[in-house]
């Protein structure tokens, strides 16, 4: 029989109503086994997500401000929930255990991570189905990087006799044995955690339920009404998410890439919608359109470094990184040329005095000719298989650039020639989306 894994985002644990129609989604489909759920997200406009409220409450612990006040507003989202799905289920005893929980811990990790741990404890008493929670079968390492082959076991030894289980999202447990202490991904890690539990169950389908039908080709704040991509290959969305195109976590892509399981990005507020397929590229296949999608980030800061015979200088970009790695810093994109490269930093990994200090261990570490700070630069990467095999497109990307009179200031091609990424002011960022937009799919 098919497995399907079902996350659910915030928006669809965001009231008790809600909540009965992802049920019924569920109990659309008996493929539909292993739920994972992340924290309720906004009602309404100016609402907080229980998440943001769970921090409020940890900082009041810490700072020693009114915690019960803080935790106050996260009892009243979850008796509210309850409330509205008329659930037997005594919430008001979990939330007392809770509470003592996070007092004692004193963790900010294990605190927000209460917000999945409560939805988790409510959908399986909806469901009639096992709660497992994710503290019990999801490990990091000593380093913090996700334990895979240890957790996919134990995943798959918790389920192997439920037909249906709910998972809380967003965390796991960190790698110090016994004494181990419940740690969380980073901000929308439900999707990893939806992931690992689809190549732990041999899911032949990941299904990642939101409040959109699938993966548009632009951001729609900036464009009216872009595109929905109806698939996409893996390759494909690690390049558009992890330039800002937030539908799913970028690292929700590996644990399922590896296993060869296509994702569904679905609606839960119009589940007949067909969404967004993701495809191994092995399976997938160019919907016909040269360009798949057209992400962006702003914020970013490039230091330039010119020197004479750079390119015959053994040793000169390793140089040049160390003084990053000494301080701490990840760099993005490394632009060259004989004579020069390009370190792409986001700008808020050199705040303070880190960048003078950058700059001056460059120049004490390489003595090159010159170095030049160019900040306030936005990225843009535009992405598509049909990229490589089409000629001109590099023509038809600048010229639509050049046409909205855009300067630019950074240029950087994959070598898997799926992606072509410029650097523009942050002001030209929002006309230079449109602009490529209007080229490729208008």
């Amino acid at each position: 029989m098919a497995i399907k894994v079902c996350k659910f985002g915030g928006t669809s644990m965001a009231d008790g109503n809600v909540i009965k129609s992802v049920k019924n989604i569920i109990d659309g489909d008996m493929d539909r086994r292993f739920i994972i759920v992340s924290a309720p997200g906004k009602r309404y406009s100016g609402d907080i997500k229980v998440t943001d409220l769970l921090y409020d409450s940890y900082n009041a612990l810490v700072s020693g401000g009114d915690f019960k006040k803080a935790f106050a507003a996260v009892k009243a989202r979850y008796v509210s929930i309850v409330k509205e799905l008329n659930l037997n289920f005594d919430i008001n005893s979990v939330l007392e255990e809770t509470e003592g929980r996070i007092i004692k811990e004193r963790s900010e990790d294990f605190t927000a991570s209460r917000g999945e741990y409560l939805c988790a404890r409510i959908v399986a008493g909806v469901l009639n189905a096992k709660f497992i929670d994710a503290e019990n079968v999801i490990f990091f390492d000593e380093n913090g990087a996700l334990n895979g082959e240890k957790s996919y076991k134990a995943v798959a030894e918790a389920v192997k006799d439920a037909p249906r289980a709910v998972f809380p999202g967003f965390y796991g447990v960190d790698g110090r044995g016994a004494d181990g202490k419940v740690k969380t991904f980073s901000r929308g890690g439900s999707d990893i955690s939806g992931a690992i539990v689809a190549r732990a169950v041999h899911a032949s389908m990941y299904e990642n339920w939101t409040d959109v039908s699938g993966f548009l080709a632009c951001d729609p704040r900036i464009v009216d009404s872009p595109r929905r991509i109806k698939s996409i290959s893996y390759k494909e969305l690690r390049e558009l998410s992890y330039m800002g195109a937030n539908v799913l976590h970028s690292e929700s892509i590996f644990p399922v890439r590896r296993a060869n399981i296509p994702i569904n990005i679905k609606n839960t507020f119009r589940p007949e919608d067909e969404g967004t397929l993701i495809l191994p590229t092995s399976r997938y296949t160019p919907c016909g359109n040269i360009v798949t999608g057209v992400a962006g980030k702003k914020n970013f800061t490039v230091i330039f470094i010119e020197k004479s015979l750079m390119n015959s200088e053994v040793g000169f970009i390793a140089d040049v990184l160390n003084v990053l790695k000494k301080e701490g810093v990840p760099v993005e994109h490394i632009p060259s040329g004989i004579d020069t490269m390009s370190l792409v930093v986001e700008s808020e990994c050199l705040q303070g005095e880190k960048l003078n200090r950058v700059i001056e261990e460059i120049k004490q570490s390489v003595e090159p000719d010159v170095v030049r700070v160019i900040e306030n630069i936005a990225l843009i990467a535009t992405v598509g298989h049909g990229m490589s095999s089409s000629v001109g497109t590099s023509s038809r990307l600048f010229s639509a650039i050049a046409a909205a009179n855009i300067n630019v200031k950074m240029i950087d091609q994959g070598s898997s020639e799926i992606n072509i990424i410029v650097g523009v002011s942050n002001n030209d960022y929002e006309k230079c989306i449109k602009a490529i937009y209007r080229e490729f799919f208008v």
